[in-house]
């Protein structure tokens, strides 16, 4: 099963241990661990269900191409990581 973890800049806020889900798909996975941390979901995506502009998610190391685009497959080895992405001058 995929396994979703949040940055502990996220989980400073709401509490969300590392989780192995039954998902095929990212947002599927994310749904999911939003079940265990439904805090989580607010400040993960926004109003339309889409990625914030401050949050950031990678899949096995590489940050996802659309914030909008929330379908692409996963495999059960795969690994999300939700990390609240840094932004300034």
């Amino acid at each position: 099963m995929p396994r979703v973890t949040f940055a502990p800049a996220l989980t400073r806020h709401v509490p969300c241990p590392p989780q192995d889900v039954d998902a095929s798909t990212l947002r599927a996975a994310l749904d999911a661990s939003f079940r265990a941390a439904p805090a989580m979901r607010g400040y993960v995506l926004d109003e339309q269900g889409d990625v914030r502009k401050h949050v950031a998610v990678f899949v096995n190391g590489d940050m996802i191409a659309s914030r909008t685009e929330l379908g692409q497959a996963l495999a059960p080895s795969d690994r999300v990581m939700v990390i609240q992405a840094l932004t300034g001058g």
